[in-house]
């Protein structure tokens, strides 16, 4: 799932978007694709990364916290590039730079439930990843049954 619903699949969306002139979203899509396929490979016990740290578990769980902690700056900045986007990206770049840093914080404390915490964000992330989605291809079609609002900010002329 990771390597090619999360990554694969990503990365290719966001390819796809360059040539649509949307910047924004070939860059989030390429970068999210990027991560899920590197995440997914260091978990992958043929890449020999956790065999790298047997023994260790103390320096994986710092490594694994750097890698998260630097998704959430990337997150960050892609939040702060959301903020005259919609509502809808403000709220998904918002809740997914908080499960970054949770997730982080999980892994250098060790604490379960700061883990299961950060779990229960992503998750929430994710509804929101899917109603955006859904708006996005119902917004998009001429005759949809419903339109689901996103909060778009209107330029002032």
């Amino acid at each position: 799932m990771a390597l090619f619903c999360g990554g694969l699949a990503q990365l290719l969306a966001g390819m796809w978007e360059f040539p649509r002139g949307n910047a924004f979203g070939g860059a989030a899509f390429t970068s999210y694709g990027a991560f899920w396929m590197s995440y997914a490979t260091i978990l992958i016990p043929g890449s020999g990364i956790l065999a790298a740290y047997e023994g260790n578990a103390g320096e994986l769980s710092s490594a694994l916290g750097i890698f998260l902690i630097t998704w959430f700056i990337v997150t960050f900045l892609f939040f702060v590039a959301s903020l005259r986007k919609n509502v809808g990206f403000i709220a998904l770049f918002g809740f997914l730079a908080t499960t970054f840093a949770v997730l982080a914080g999980g892994e250098w404390t060790q604490h379960v439930a700061t883990t299961k915490a950060g779990g229960v964000l992503g998750v929430v992330t994710a509804m929101i990843a899917y109603y955006i989605g859904l708006a996005e291809m119902l917004n998009a079609e001429d005759m949809a049954i419903v339109r689901l609002p996103l909060g778009v900010f209107h330029k002032k002329v």
